[in-house]
């Protein structure tokens, strides 16, 4: 084992997000223009093998959680073979994937069989047309079914749903998303929207927080907190009466900053220290014209050492970033 990845406030660096394609069958408004935007070429999308032997380098310095991203990862070809490669690396303790769902139906058993043990789907409204509103696709009955099809699978647990809270649009269906967690076996968490919509309407007065939230909750169902790791992203609470469980990922009113483990690389090979890092370094290039694994590690930490403290969003001096949600990998 090689020494741990630290940045300069001491923080030891465990996770990574790992973008696998920027493309996505969904046009969340939140995310990406209606039209979409302009794709990567195959060429410059980073290979399973070049994604493996980028984990085996991380892993080789603690970091032992791997999420996979996209845009939408289950659009990508052969997923399950690079579930199957980066369940071998030496060192990973955690693989998980972020999905929109829709591929679920078919993709979740070779998944499971391939080795993934947890997913999250992301799922921002239980009705029809607000679904279809948001995503701008009418595709809600498959995503329900996808979820359906993971239930099956006792390996795949948890099963993490997330919704994207927006004040104006995300009030009406919190009772129905706590219900939701209350009869299956699904943790539903609430993420606060951030300034990553590719059309840059972002407010502050848009964010419905984690505290408004857990409030309308309480007022049907009483939660009580559940001890969590101090390098989660969500605030863990249990129904009092003990059947479920809800999260709320706070990073606009209540940043986690000072406790992030977490690194991030886009589906071209670009290594972020934060969602909205205004500096990317490019492994990409290293990793074609036959740059040694250690010549890829010293990369990789001067590009952590160089984290920075916060986000600063809502600051002053705060800077949003040139890229999109889906362009940087969720």
């Amino acid at each position: 084992m090689r020494p741990p990845l630290t940045d300069s406030f001491d923080r030891h660096i465990e996770s990574v997000r790992v973008s696998i394609t920027d493309r996505c069958n969904f046009r969340c408004k939140y995310c990406m223009p209606a039209e979409g935007l302009p794709w990567l070429q195959r060429t410059e999308v980073l290979s399973f093998e070049e994604i493996e032997r980028l984990a085996t380098i991380l892993a080789s310095m603690g970091v032992s959680h791997v999420r996979l991203t996209g845009g939408e990862p289950l659009v990508r070809r052969d997923v399950p073979d690079l579930i199957e490669r980066l369940v071998k690396v030496p060192g990973l303790k955690d693989l998980a994937l972020t999905t929109n769902g829709v591929a679920l139906r078919t993709l979740a058993g070779p998944l499971v069989d391939a080795g993934l043990r947890r997913i999250n789907v992301s799922l921002d409204s239980l009705d029809h047309s607000r679904f279809a509103e948001i995503t701008r696709r009418d595709m809600l009955d498959r995503v329900l079914e996808g979820l359906e099809e993971a239930e099956r699978y006792p390996e795949l647990r948890p099963i993490k749903v997330n919704c994207v809270a927006m004040r104006g649009f995300t009030e009406p269906e919190v009772i129905a998303f706590a219900e939701l967690a209350r009869r299956k076996p699904y943790t539903v968490r609430f993420i606060e929207f951030m300034p990553l919509d590719a059309d840059r309407t972002w407010r502050k007065e848009d964010v419905l927080t984690g505290a408004e939230i857990r409030a309308m909750i309480e007022t049907v169902y009483p939660l009580v907190r559940v001890p969590a790791a101090a390098s989660s992203t969500a605030e863990r609470w249990a129904f009092a009466d003990g059947t479920g469980e809800m999260g709320f990922i706070n990073p606009v009113s209540e940043p986690f900053c000072s406790s992030c483990d977490r690194i991030r690389i886009t589906a071209e090979g670009s290594l972020r220290t934060c969602l909205f890092s205004m500096e990317e370094t490019d492994l990409r290039t290293p990793l074609r014209s036959g740059a040694t694994d250690l010549e890829i590690e010293m990369l990789i930490r001067q590009a952590v050492q160089a984290k920075r403290m916060k986000h600063q969003i809502g600051e002053a001096g705060f800077v949003r970033s040139a890229r999109s949600m889906s362009q940087i990998g969720g």
